[in-house]
């Protein structure tokens, strides 16, 4: 249920903010490493999504070369596409938590 509303999601923020930002010069090379075909979804949804403190600490992680840009995508996003990356990076997250909490809890014993 809740995954397929996440896929969708996934879907229509990559159509409709990361296509805009892919085509955009001045941010096509801030969206992160592609490990995968789509992962720079994943990279711009984390970094529109992570609070302005955590961007600060983040900038002088060892993760930040291979990550999105929060201040250039800032720049270049609307309220409406920051808030369709928060919603679409919770749901993805507590989605993932989610499950691996009851599988966790299956294997304990605690859910059969």
């Amino acid at each position: 249920g809740m995954s397929l509303i996440v896929w969708i999601l996934f879907v229509i923020f990559g159509q409709i903010t990361v296509r805009k930002l892919r085509k955009n010069p001045i941010t096509r090379d801030h969206l992160g490493i592609e490990f995968a075909s789509g992962w720079d979804i994943f990279n711009v949804a984390s970094a529109l999504s992570r609070p302005q403190w955590l961007n600060e600490k983040y900038k002088k992680s060892k993760f930040f070369s291979v990550s999105a840009n929060p201040e250039i995508l800032y720049q270049n996003t609307s309220r409406f596409d920051r808030t369709l990356a928060r919603v679409f990076w919770g749901l993805y997250i507590s989605t993932g938590l989610f499950m691996f909490l009851v599988l966790l809890l299956n294997w304990l014993g605690v859910i059969e």
